[in-house]
C-alpha cells in the first residue's frame, strides 16, 4: 500500500517530459539504475523500477543506514540519555577499555564519532568487522590525532554510536528505531545486520524499501514531522544534516562540501545519506524535493553528475538537455545462445571462495545448478537456463571481503545462462542488493574451471576458481 500521495509532475510545478528526459539520461549513463523515486512537495512525482528489480523489494542500504543511525542518537540525546559532549569511553566497562587510555583516546567526545572526526589515521571497520570484540577493538587501536581536528570517514565510529545505544536502552538500534521511526513511516519490512557481539551494526547493513527510503526523505524535507507528529526534534535534523566540519580532503565535488553528524552536504545546498555502489537519499531543500535512488556502480559521482545536469534545471523551470526515455526501463538477461548439453558431473569447490560457490551440475537439458552455500553455512540451489531471467529465492552468498555484507533473510535472486565457445556463462542478480555475478564454466574431464566477476566489490571483483579433485 502506498504511504505517500502521488501526482502528475505539472501538478506540482514540473514537466512530465523533463522528468523522462532525466529518466533517460539515467538510463543511457554507465551507472546501473535499479530504481528511482522523487518527491515534490511531498507527492511521488516520478517513480521508476528498472526489470527485474522492484519498489517494493527490500534493497541493502550500505552506508545510507549512518543517517538512521544519526536520527537514533538524536531521539536519545533528546530523551536525556546522552549528550554530544559525553566521552566515548564512559559508556564502556573497565574490561573493555585499554589499560592505558590516551589523551586523545579519553578526549573522543560522541560528536566526533557522529562527525567523523574520532582522531584515527583511517577506517577503523576493517579491524573490527571480522572479530567478536568489536568494541573492546576500537577503543584499543592507535587515536593518533586530536579529536575533532580531521575528518577520516570512519564506519567504526557509527558502529560505536550503535553500542552505545544499546547499553543505554537495553536495546539493538534496530528494536530502538522501529517504534519510534520504521513503524510511524510504515517501514515495517527494515532489517538491520547485527555484529558477532550482537549489536547492531549502525554504520551499514540496513533493508528496506524504495517507498522507506522516500518517507524518510520526506521526513527530513519536514524536520523530523509525520501526519502531524513530531517523530524527530526539528532541531535534531537541522543540526545533523548543517555543515560540523570540513572535510576538503575527499575528492569527488559532492564529497567535499562538508559532513554533518551522518550526513553529507553536497552541491546546490543540497544534503544527502549515501551508501556504496549509489545508494541514495539526496534532499533539495530549495525544490522541497527529495530523491531516492538504489544502483549498482563504482562512480556514484556520475549519478549526481546526472542530477545536477538534467533534474536541477527541470525543478528550476528551466530548459532539460534532450535524452530519450526507452518505452521500457530493463536490464536485462546476456544474449546468446542456449547452453550446450552437460554430462550431469557434479563439480565439487571449497566454500572459502568469495562467491560461496561449493558445487556445479550441468545437465543434458542445457541448465546448469549451483550450490551455494551462504554466511551461516547452509546451502541453497540455483538454477541457470536459457532466456529470461529464471526467479529464485535464497540468502545472499557473496562475501565481498568488505563490511557491507547483507542482513541474514531470503531474498529473490535472479538467474539466467547462454553458451560462449565452451563455457557455460551463468549469471546471477542478487536483486536486494547491488550484486551481481558473472561465472563462466569450462569443463576439462574431471575439472572444472570458473572464470567471471563480479559487478561491483570492496574487494577483487575477478573470480577464478578451479574444482577439488
Amino acid at each position: 500500500m502506498s504511504r505517500l500521495p502521488r501526482s502528475t509532475p505539472e501538478a506540482q510545478g514540473l514537466s512530465a517530459a523533463a522528468l523522462g528526459s532525466f529518466v533517460g539520461a539515467l538510463d543511457a549513463g554507465d551507472p546501473e539504475i535499479q530504481t528511482i523515486m522523487l518527491l515534490r512537495h511531498g507527492h511521488v512525482v516520478l517513480e521508476e523500477a528498472w526489470a527485474p528489480y522492484r519498489s517494493t523489494d527490500r534493497h541493502l542500504l550500505f552506508s545510507v543506514s549512518k543517517s538512521f543511525t544519526s536520527t537514533a542518537i538524536g531521539l536519545a540525546i533528546d530523551a536525556g540519555l546522552l549528550s554530544l559532549d559525553d566521552q566515548v569511553i564512559s559508556f564502556f566497562d573497565a574490561d573493555e577499555l585499554p589499560e592505558t587510555i590516551s589523551d586523545n583516546l579519553a578526549a573522543m567526545k560522541v560528536r566526533h564519532l557522529l562527525t567523523m572526526t574520532t582522531g584515527h589515521s583511517q577506517d577503523t571497520v576493517e579491524a573490527l568487522s571480522r572479530d567478536r570484540r568489536m568494541v573492546k577493538i576500537f577503543l584499543g587501536l592507535e587515536v593518533r590525532h586530536e579529536p575533532g581536528t580531521e575528518f577520516v570517514y570512519n564506519s567504526g565510529a557509527t558502529y560505536m554510536l550503535s553500542a552505545i545505544l544499546q547499553r543505554l536502552t537495553g536495546e539493538t538500534l534496530l528494536d530502538y528505531l522501529r517504534p519510534r521511526l520504521f513503524e510511524p513511516l510504515g517501514a515495517t519490512e527494515a532489517t538491520w545486520q547485527v555484529s558477532k557481539e550482537g549489536i547492531t551494526v549502525g554504520g551499514w547493513g540496513l533493508s528496506i524499501d524504495t517507498e522507506s527510503m522516500a518517507c524518510f526523505g520526506q521526513l527530513l524535507l519536514q524536520r523530523g514531522q509525520w501526519q502531524g507528529t513530531q517523530l524527530v526534534p526539528a532541531e535534531w535534523f537541522e543540526a545533523a544534516t548543517s555543515k560540523q566540519v570540513p572535510n576538503d580532503n575527499e575528492e569527488n565535488p559532492d564529497w567535499k562540501q562538508g559532513y554533518g553528524f551522518q550526513f553529507w552536504r553536497g552541491r546546490h545546498n543540497t544534503y544527502r545519506g549515501d551508501g556504496a555502489f549509489g545508494q541514495f537519499i539526496l534532499v533539495l531543500p530549495e525544490y522541497d524535493a527529495a530523491l531516492i535512488v538504489t544502483s549498482a556502480t563504482t562512480d556514484m559521482q556520475a549519478i549526481l553528475n546526472t542530477v545536477w545536469e538534467y533534474l536541477l534545471p527541470a525543478l528550476e523551470g528551466k530548459e532539460v538537455p534532450a535524452a530519450e526515455r526507452p518505452e521500457r526501463l530493463v536490464l536485462a538477461p546476456p544474449a546468446g545462445p542456449a547452453p550446450a548439453p552437460g554430462d550431469g558431473t557434479t563439480y565439487r569447490f571449497s566454500a572459502s571462495n568469495a562467491t560461496g560457490l561449493t558445487a556445479v551440475r550441468l545437465d543434458v537439458d542445457g541448465t546448469g545448478t549451483f550450490t551455494f552455500e551462504d554466511l551461516q553455512g547452509r546451502s541453497h540451489e540455483l538454477v541457470c537456463a536459457a532466456g529470461d531471467w529464471r526467479e529464485q529465492t535464497a540468502t545472499d552468498p557473496i562475501d565481498d571481503a568488505g563490511p557491507d555484507t547483507g542482513p541474514d533473510t531470503a531474498q529473490r535472486v535472479l538467474t539466467s545462462a547462454y553458451q560462449d565457445g565452451d563455457a557455460f556463462v551463468a549469471t546471477f542478480r542478487w536483486v536486494e542488493t547491488p550484486f551481481v555475478a558473472r561465472l563462466a564454466c569450462r569443463t576439462d574431464g574431471d575439472t572444472m574451471t570458473i572464470d567471471g566477476e563480479l559487478n561491483v566489490s570492496f574487494g577483487p571483483t575477478g573470480i577464478s576458481l578451479t574444482s577439488d579433485k
